[in-house]
């Protein structure tokens, strides 16, 4: 089969278009998948400069997030069948082979029925933003009908579903994004206050709209200096979620004298650890979401896709920056 294969970390150029042996089923629960398309996550362009997770099983097949058809399956698998389209966020951490490739194995735990309402590239896109922001808002955050919240990067990848997952649960939201059209977008997905950080005081903009008491949830999808400049934002006893590492630097005094509870998502962490039945939720979550898109209430922006071979070219774009919603492969 064709598969993006890199050797080496480095530069987009080190992923190459490769022939590789088409993988087989090896337990009585893996499907084997016929991928349709595959998600583009930050996490993939930090493997490829860096190198993954398991440096001795290199070369590697990136890519978590993936959509298509169920090819073969094994003796005891009990809810799919041949033919049935599937979408799952699996391997490309180095570990277990990834999704830029044409057949992808899986166990039928961690894999969704795809959205019936979703392209396969829409699917694809999906898997791991869907269950980070659910992780994030839901779970860690404890979310809530009627409480505000402030997602940072809402035009990004999670933010974008982040917002409509905060609405679907009845919560009030402002988010931060880089441009007039990206606060446009944000509206339409059901942001209450779009803040334009390039030209605004976020912090400032948000207890404005809080009455100056600061939201009571706030989701940090960016990092860096943002993650603590959001302390004042968010109100006394509040709560802020980030998913991304707190720099070493950073200073908590305003944190503690607020009394925040802070909340680190990594939705990678029941695949590295290999704790299943976190994984077997991730996957209800998946399912979970089938249903919100396929009823209308939930949707998914593709930015722009590319083909197998130009995978290079979609990491580029995403380094970039600044991009609306998903990157996606099709295969």
């Amino acid at each position: 089969m064709k598969a993006i294969l890199f050797t080496t970390a480095g530069e987009p150029e080190v992923l190459q278009l490769a022939e590789v042996p088409q993988p087989t089923i090896q337990t009585p629960t893996d499907l084997l998948i016929r991928l349709k398309a595959a998600g583009i996550n930050p996490i993939d362009t930090k493997l490829r400069r860096r190198g993954t997770f398991y440096p001795e099983k290199m070369p590697a097949i990136l890519g978590c997030d993936g959509a298509g058809i169920v090819e073969a399956v094994g003796s005891d698998v009990k809810h799919f069948q041949v033919g049935d389209p599937v979408y799952f966020c699996h391997g490309g951490l180095g570990g277990h082979p990834g999704t830029y490739a044409e057949f992808a194995i899986v166990d039928e735990r961690w894999v969704a029925p795809k959205p019936t309402s979703l392209s396969f590239e829409a699917a694809a896109a999906s898997p791991l933003v869907l269950i980070t922001a659910w992780e994030a808002l839901y779970e860690r955050g404890r979310l809530e009908a009627g409480r505000k919240v402030l997602v940072h990067a809402g035009a990004g990848g999670v933010g974008h579903i982040a917002i409509q997952l905060a609405a679907l649960k009845g919560a009030s939201i402002c988010t931060t994004v880089g441009s007039a059209a990206k606060a446009d977008f944000v509206r339409q997905l059901g942001a209450d206050q779009a803040i334009l950080y390039k030209q605004t005081d976020f912090v400032q903009a948000t207890l404005d709209w809080t009455d100056g008491e600061g939201v009571e949830l706030a989701f940090d999808t960016v990092g860096g200096a943002t993650f603590a400049q959001t302390f004042p934002a968010v109100q006394i006893y509040g709560d802020l979620v980030t998913i991304l590492e707190p720099d070493p630097t950073t200073k908590w005094k305003i944190a503690r004298d607020r009394n925040l509870r802070i909340s680190l998502e990594l939705m990678l962490t029941p695949m590295l650890r290999g704790l299943t039945d976190l994984q077997r939720h991730q996957a209800q979550i998946l399912a979970e979401c089938a249903r919100l898109f396929d009823e209308g209430k939930l949707q998914v922006h593709v930015s722009q896709s590319f083909p197998l071979a130009e995978a290079a070219a979609a990491h580029r774009l995403l380094e970039q920056g600044s991009i609306a919603g998903k990157v996606v492969l099709t295969i």
